[in-house]
């Protein structure tokens, strides 16, 4: 797979050494000389020039990669290299960077963003997901079909504990897709009864996270109104 990134600095120069790891093939873009580290990721291509501009993105042949990463440290470089990839190269995959919180509600399809990764809201993410048990924790944004991958560690008192995946009626638009048991990922199987202490992973619709969130016994607790 042929992998574009804009952006090289620390995130987006791990992000290429990880690629090519997996063996595909990597570009990285920064227009920052001081960035452009060649010896940093020898076996990357590398191109000094403004991930904006359409005469870059053109001598980067977008229309020969598969998937585009816009890793800037800047929101609105990443916006643009991700509306430009999609709208002027049809790049299949776009995946974002959101730097700041504020500015992920323009991350979405409309700019051309099929995935937008936040860090601050990641990192919160994985506190939370490493300390909360009952508590639906939303990991990731995936703005193409408006879905979410969240997880939910199953409490004891859980009424689903005991239950078979097969029985349960999820809502509409939500599928778990991993159970997370101890050391093993388990591939849900209908037959498979959930335990306490389960981590359940499940890509849902936004709209259907309070109805899962209930049907799995794990509603926040609502502080009673003051007198």
């Amino acid at each position: 797979m042929r992998v574009v990134i804009a952006g090289a600095g620390a995130v987006g120069r791990s992000v290429a050494n990880e690629l090519l790891e997996n063996g595909h093939e990597v570009l990285l873009i920064d227009k920052s000389p001081e960035a452009v580290s060649v010896g940093r990721v020898p076996e990357a291509e590398w191109l000094l020039a403004d991930a904006c501009e359409i005469t870059t993105l053109d001598e980067a042949a977008l229309e020969r990669c598969q998937t585009v990463i816009a890793a800037s440290g800047d929101d609105k470089v990443n916006l643009v290299v991700s509306l430009l990839s999609k709208t002027e190269y049809g790049v299949p995959r776009v995946v974002a960077r959101v730097n700041h919180p504020k500015n992920e509600w323009l991350f979405n399809e409309a700019w051309g963003v099929d995935v937008a990764v936040s860090t601050p809201r990641l990192m919160s993410a994985l506190v939370e997901e490493a300390v909360s048990v009952g508590d639906l924790v939303r990991l990731m944004r995936f703005s193409q079909g408006e879905a979410n991958l969240v997880e939910l560690t199953l409490p004891p008192e859980a009424s689903l504990v005991g239950t078979r995946v097969g029985e349960v009626a999820w809502p509409q638009d939500t599928a778990l897709v991993a159970i997370i048991r101890g050391t093993r990922v388990l591939i849900p199987d209908p037959d498979d009864a959930l335990a306490a202490g389960d981590e359940l992973l499940f890509v849902a619709a936004a709209q259907q996270e309070a109805q899962l969130e209930q049907l799995l016994g794990a509603a926040r607790r609502r502080a009673a109104p003051s007198s």
